[in-house]
């Protein structure tokens, strides 16, 4: 179990607008942030995150909670297993009162194998001479931590001298298991990289065979600590320097970013032998900075600098696309000592959403109609997903490439209304009773004075919300609605006191008038509850007292 004491250390490190910005594109809206929501479709932002209450909330969907909860729902962890990977993700230590803890666990053999693998490297004479034939330099093999994976029975029997249990060690993704049950090492005979987190810890490897393996490069498996499609090679490297030069260079391998930054290039950052995916942006929005997809002028390079450049456009980043001479990558330019051509290279370019449109029309035969017709339909898909602004920017340019007017490729950029769900909430608000919920979370001591007066019938639809409220439960939805919402104002103790007495007034009008309409309940309990408002309470709210509910006048 883990110690209490370091769950609160934890939460006192975490910053959530951090946490959650580690998954998704948040986007600063006054002084909270939003987002498409993560937990539901949606292509108007309804999801908040408040970084002064520390939640988030969405408004289309409804969940909610802290930033823990949210690693809980994103990856269907239990509390545990959340508390254990971002204290992960954050470098916190955790104390135990039992076991030691998987993610703790992982890390340290993580850890413990990548000092093994570096050891190994210089009494490997084929790993240290494919690195100096790359151009690899000492420094950058002590800055990156490269290191060798010799054989698999060489692998365990480390494990085991180390006292490191054989399925810890398959749970850290270092092992796998055959298929009659034995275990063997995943790196075999390979230069290995290791991967780190954003934060700078060990969370997986790359491994480039030295022998005849049909993959040349393989990574971890998918870990608890590891997710080759949220993360970048070399990311917590070159964190400084992209944040102060607003720009990241991303590339195609890991020998690729080594180079770049032993050339002095330090944004570099590589994917893991995956296409950039959408779990790679909010990591490349950090800083905001202009994106540079350095990739290979090959055709598989060109494919996927087009995906990228589609993706990343679509999201609103702004950068360019940089094709290399086939043949030729940025590791091979650093080698051959062809760094000023490089840099020259890494500075031109075509931006991004002209990347787009250019390759499409040049991929397009224009002399067929039904081709042409396809990508016409693409063109007006792709300049609709765009944001408005660049929207319109692109419809102009694509029109000029097809000849045709910019009013057939449509308004240039897509719709920003209020989407139906937020709309069906907004539909439901009380603002009144709003204002009264974020008051009771932000002043713990008027809840047992609203305890008194209000029963939980008064609250109407928020009927849920303030019944959780009095619990103190404070991550009901509808609460976390208000409390993450700049536009309810939270009253101070005399408007409370004001705000309050006109709701119990309206209440027991209301009332009274339901009561003399029923024709259902007895004489004497019907006299008694028109004479207990009209004689008694009315007049006493009418003087300015805030009358305490008694449970007798229900019905």
């Amino acid at each position: 179990m883990i110690d209490k004491s370091s769950i609160e250390t934890l939460k006192q490190t975490l910053d959530i607008v951090d946490v959650i910005g580690n998954y998704i594109e948040l986007k600063k809206a006054g002084a909270n942030y939003k987002a498409n929501c993560p937990f539901h479709g949606e292509k108007t932002p309804s999801f908040v995150v408040s970084p002064s209450k520390q939640i988030y909330h969405c408004f289309g969907c409804g969940v909610g909670g802290d930033a823990i909860g949210f690693v809980m729902e994103k990856e269907k962890l239990s509390y545990p297993e959340a508390i254990e990977k971002l204290a992960s993700m954050y470098n916190v230590p955790l104390r135990y009162t039992g076991d030691t803890g998987g993610y703790n666990r992982s890390k340290q053999i993580l850890e413990n194998i990548q000092g093994w693998y570096r050891s190994n490297l210089d009494s490997r004479k084929d790993a240290v001479d494919y690195l100096s034939k790359r151009g690899v330099s000492l420094s950058s093999i002590e800055e990156f931590g490269i290191g060798y994976a010799p054989s698999s029975s060489e692998t365990i029997t480390f494990l085991k001298a180390g006292h490191i249990p054989l399925p810890s060690a398959i749970e850290a993704g270092i092992l796998a298991v055959g298929e009659r049950g034995e275990p063997y090492a995943r790196l075999i005979d390979r230069v290995t990289f290791p991967i780190h987190s954003p934060a700078g810890a060990i969370v997986g490897f790359g491994g480039r065979t030295l022998g005849n393996h049909p993959a040349k490069y393989i990574n971890s498996p998918q870990t608890a600590l590891f997710n080759k499609s949220s993360l970048l090679y070399g990311y917590h490297l070159a964190r400084d320097s992209i944040f102060s030069h607003r720009e990241i260079v991303v590339c195609e391998g890991y020998l690729d970013v080594v180079m770049l930054h032993q050339a002095g290039f330090k944004n570099a950052v590589a994917t893991l032998g995956t296409a950039l995916t959408e779990g790679h942006l909010p990591l490349l929005r950090k800083g905001d900075p202009q994106v540079v997809l350095a990739y290979d002028g090959d055709s598989a390079g060109v494919s996927a600098a087009l995906k990228a450049s589609i993706l990343l456009s679509g999201h609103g980043f702004f950068g360019r696309v940089v094709l290399f001479p086939e043949g030729v990558d940025p590791a091979d330019m650093v080698a051959m000592g062809r760094s000023a051509e490089l840099s020259v290279l890494l500075r031109g370019g075509e931006r991004l959403v002209d990347f787009v449109l250019q390759r499409s029309v040049a991929m397009t035969d224009m002399e067929d109609p039904a081709s042409r017709e396809r990508l016409f339909s693409r063109l007006v898909s792709y300049i609709s997903s765009l944001p408005p602004l660049m929207g319109n920017d692109a419809r102009e340019y694509a029109a000029t490439l097809l000849g045709v007017s910019p009013s057939l490729l449509g308004r240039g950029g897509r719709d920003t209304d209020i989407s139906p769900a937020r709309r069906d909430f907004g539909r439901k608000e009380d603002p009144v009773w709003q204002s009264i919920l974020k008051t009771l979370l932000e002043n713990e001591r008027l809840v047992s004075e609203a305890v008194d007066i209000f029963s939980p019938e008064m609250a109407g639809s928020y009927r849920e919300a303030y019944e959780a409220v009095v619990r103190g439960d404070t991550t009901h939805p509808e609460l976390l609605a208000v409390a993450v919402s700049d536009d309810i104002p939270v009253l101070d103790e005399e408007e409370f006191r004001k705000t309050a007495l006109v709701q119990l007034e309206s209440f027991y009008m209301k009332k009274l008038r339901r009561v003399s309409a029923r024709r259902d309940i007895p004489y004497d309990k019907k006299s008694y509850l028109i004479r207990k408002i009209k004689m008694d309470i009315l007049p006493r709210l009418k003087k300015g007292e805030l009358v305490p509910y008694e449970s007798d006048i229900s019905i």
